[in-house]
């Protein structure tokens, strides 16, 4: 009896949840409504958007791209460069023309064009994917830490303070400078990146779950009987949607950088294939005698950075509207709170 009374009063709990605590409202079709209306009262993080997709649609195209323009990343075009004045290129602006639109790499001639929109898919590419292997590290590691024992907690944490200790970069140029070097560098430098990086996320996924653990839907589905992946997959995995997405969004550049820093070293990615970072690496000689070959991949890297970390703040403030964003000024506040206030009458109607 006192069994079926404990299960009816778990069960009870756990119908009886405060509309905003619901797990499975996480996603829903309201949740997401509200999301995007704030997103969209902040016109910094849509252009951010804007920029970011055309990036990416730039990446994925590239092939297509460089057909259209009739050239490719490697090959090398000497009757491009005037070798009497030291492999500078031949023409105005770097040797822009109808055939380059970008103009070409001093002392190689290859198309700038060209090697900038498949840099892209690497830089990003590398950005994204080391993300990937983050979050599923970190997710992992810091669930494992607030549901284990004392013990395992323990291990686990001790463990996610030395990788957040570790000095990526110096870590990072001794694991590359020891790898064979035809192991593919892109692959390497993801794996570098994403297996040295997971604890800062590991840490923020472990407090918000303990902070989950303590709530009384949490309490309820462990006295129905639920066991913990249960637990984890169905009531703690939707409510640490919202800081892990938002702390994604901020590391994507984040990688971005440390790829391009590594590359820039001499120990990323290696020619010919691109990268801005291995663009900036050949290009910090020639900033006086062509500086569009410093200012394109600068830019672009510039770009990408800011726009991503626009966007970032801006999917923070949208699933936490209670947090007071860096970009909610002037107008920016009246927008959201009139976007707010149209998503609670939606709701309540």
């Amino acid at each position: 009896m006192s069994e079926a009374v404990t299960e009816a009063a778990a069960e009870a709990a756990l119908a009886s949840r405060a509309p905003g605590t619901d797990p499975a409202s996480v996603p829903g079709a309201s949740g997401a409504r509200q999301f995007w209306r704030r997103l969209r009262a902040q016109r910094a993080a849509l252009v951010a958007a804007v920029v970011v997709a055309l990036l990416l649609l730039v990446a994925l195209a590239a092939p297509l791209l460089t057909a259209i323009e009739g050239q490719d990343p490697t090959t090398y075009h000497p009757s491009l460069i005037d070798s009497a004045r030291g492999g500078v290129p031949v023409g105005p602006l770097g040797g822009i023309d109808g055939d380059h639109w970008l103009g070409v790499e001093p002392q190689t001639g290859r198309d700038l064009f060209a090697r900038l929109v498949h840099g892209a898919r690497v830089s990003l590419g590398v950005a994204l994917a080391a993300t990937v292997i983050q979050v599923a590290l970190g997710v992992t590691l810091g669930i494992a830490a607030a549901l284990g024992t004392r013990w395992v907690d323990q291990l686990l944490s001790r463990i996610t303070d030395i990788f957040v200790a570790l000095p990526l970069m110096i870590m990072s140029l001794a694991l590359l400078a020891i790898v064979p070097a035809n192991f593919p560098r892109p692959v390497l430098v993801t794996l570098v990146i994403g297996l040295l990086s997971w604890g800062n996320i590991a840490k923020v996924v472990r407090a918000q779950t303990l902070t989950l653990k303590g709530l009384d839907y949490v309490s309820a589905a462990r006295l129905s009987g639920w066991g913990t992946r249960r637990i984890a997959r169905r009531e703690l995995l939707p409510g640490l949607a919202a800081p892990v997405i938002t702390y994604a969004a901020l590391l994507v550049p984040q990688n971005i950088t440390v790829e391009a820093a590594l590359s820039f070293l001499g120990v990323g990615v290696k020619p010919p294939t691109p990268s801005w970072g291995q663009m900036l690496t050949a290009a910090d000689v020639w900033y006086q005698a062509a500086p569009q070959y410093l200012l394109l991949p600068a830019g672009a890297l510039f770009v990408t950075v800011l726009a991503l970390t626009v966007l970032g703040d801006g999917v923070r403030t949208a699933l936490d509207p209670r947090a007071a964003s860096r970009l909610r000024v002037g107008t920016g506040r009246r927008r959201e709170h009139r976007a707010d206030t149209a998503a609670e009458k939606e709701t309540s109607s």
